[in-house]
């Protein structure tokens, strides 16, 4: 049964990374916005503020990369970067209302895809998916063996 689970999140992980998916979501939403960027995007208004090396680390492209890409979302005015209240030698992203508007339409544009995929799906097999992919990822950010 885990060798099954497992594959069906290297078939999932697959289609989420391919570069096609980000190109039609922008696409769909609507927005010009460069490929590389719309992850990066995604994640500070999900996750922000967040420090730019964890940003990196979340997306598997190195620290430096990372901060050439913020820094050009915050010269489109997507994001702002601003000290750690906690501490103050680390860098934060946070979205901005521009940006809050762009991953708003993204959002919908999502939201239609999402519409298409459980369109013959039972409203309770969504719900349960939704819980129990909740469950599985709050389990494998916590879990231990994985920690540095």
């Amino acid at each position: 049964m885990l060798r099954e689970l497992h594959g069906a999140l290297i078939d999932i992980v697959s289609v989420m990374n391919r570069p096609q998916r980000d190109e039609g979501m922008v696409r769909e939403a609507g927005i010009a916005l460069d490929r590389a960027l719309f992850p990066l995007l995604v994640m500070v208004e999900r996750l922000g503020p967040i420090g730019i090396v964890d940003l990196a680390d979340r997306v598997g492209r190195d620290y430096t990369t990372v901060s050439r890409q913020v820094t050009k979302l915050e010269s489109l005015g997507f994001v702002e970067r601003r000290s750690s209240p906690t501490d103050g030698r680390v860098r934060e992203a946070v979205i901005t209302a521009s940006g809050k508007a762009l991953t708003d339409k993204i959002d919908m544009a999502r939201e239609a895809t999402a519409r298409t995929i459980f369109a013959d799906w039972a409203n309770q097999d969504v719900a349960d998916l939704t819980r129990l992919m909740r469950r599985f990822a709050d389990a494998v950010q916590n879990d231990p063996t994985q920690q540095g």
